[in-house]
């Protein structure tokens, strides 16, 4: 099967790629480079999958690389994930988050691809969880542009959809983590501190270390994506374990793996920081029979010996 992947150069594209490869797709990656990395893609290139170095936001080049590639499925993960840019400059955010989405669903239209699974975020749509684990319907109060312009990727889809019969559906990540991480998201403290911890530094944590999060191990998303590409299921689904952990939890599960323990340093509270949020993953598994198998342990065990080589 041709499978395409926006942002197949980052760390969740690029071990979706893998997996896609790994199943014998014939895999196309449309990356600009600004944040992924060549290097990721090494083992997958070696194996048939190819790079296009395209900007999200050219439309031209996005619709001819599709046109090209003829795939059955586009994953959809090229994005910009950095919430502090959001704020700065959230024009840019929305070009990339919003119009970028516009570009491919476009080109999916155009050459008649059949599904396109598009990445989008629970926490950063749902903002602070009045009800956790928060459901799909959960109010949206996005606390930063990011997650305002994921939620308006998503509403894209549905229109896409509604007007044009185009199959979508948005996978709504906790906090993904794993090898490859890129520590520009909300999850990437999970990179960060690992980072630390094999540097023998401490722990810099914004505020008491007492907001939690929904940490969902990479491959466990991948195993998302699959299938949700092979469903028919649309709108937006949950892809967490539905279980809240604070970061002074990471930090203690770190220290276990540490010989000279991990302390956290703590540091001024961040504004406008969700302090507590998870996702309820039942949609998932009743539509797609999708379950998180990787707790947080396993989870950082797993990161952390792939940071050790």
């Amino acid at each position: 099967m041709n499978s395409l992947v926006t942002g197949g150069a980052g760390f969740i594209g690029s071990n979706l790629v893998d997996a896609l490869v790994a199943r014998g797709d014939s895999v196309t990656v449309l990356d600009d480079l600004s944040t992924g990395r060549k290097a990721n893609l090494d083992q997958a290139t070696q194996n048939g999958a190819r790079l296009e170095q395209v900007d999200i936001r050219d439309a031209e080049a996005v619709s001819a690389a599709i046109g090209e590639a003829a795939p059955a499925v586009i994953f959809h993960l090229a994005a910009q994930i950095d919430v502090r840019k959001s704020v700065a400059d959230p024009a840019a955010d929305a070009r990339i988050n919003v119009e970028g989405t516009i570009n491919v669903l476009k080109a999916a239209q155009a050459h008649g691809v059949p599904r396109v699974v598009n990445t989008s975020t629970g926490g950063a749509i749902y903002g602070e969880g009045r009800t956790i684990p928060a459901p799909e319907d959960h109010p949206v109060a996005p606390e930063a542009p990011y997650g305002l312009s994921k939620f308006c990727a998503e509403q894209y889809c549905e229109i896409f959809t509604r007007l044009h019969g185009l199959s979508t559906v948005s996978l709504r990540y906790g906090n993904v983590y794993g090898p490859r991480q890129d520590p520009l998201g909300e999850a990437g403290v999970i990179a960060i501190f690992c980072g630390a911890m094999l540097e023998g530094k401490e722990a810099r944590i914004f505020g008491d270390g007492k907001q939690t999060r929904d940490y969902v191990y990479v491959d466990d998303v991948v195993d998302a994506n699959l299938r949700a590409a092979g469903s028919e299921t649309g709108g937006p689904i949950n892809i967490g374990l539905g279980v809240e952990r604070s970061v002074l939890d990471i930090v203690d599960v770190l220290g276990r793996h540490s010989d000279n323990g991990f302390r956290p340093e703590h540091a001024p509270e961040r504004p406008g920081e969700v302090q507590h949020i998870a996702l309820d993953p039942s949609r998932a598994k009743s539509e797609l029979g999708w379950e998180a198998k990787v707790e947080l342990d396993e989870g950082l065990e797993r990161t952390l010996a792939s940071l050790k080589g």
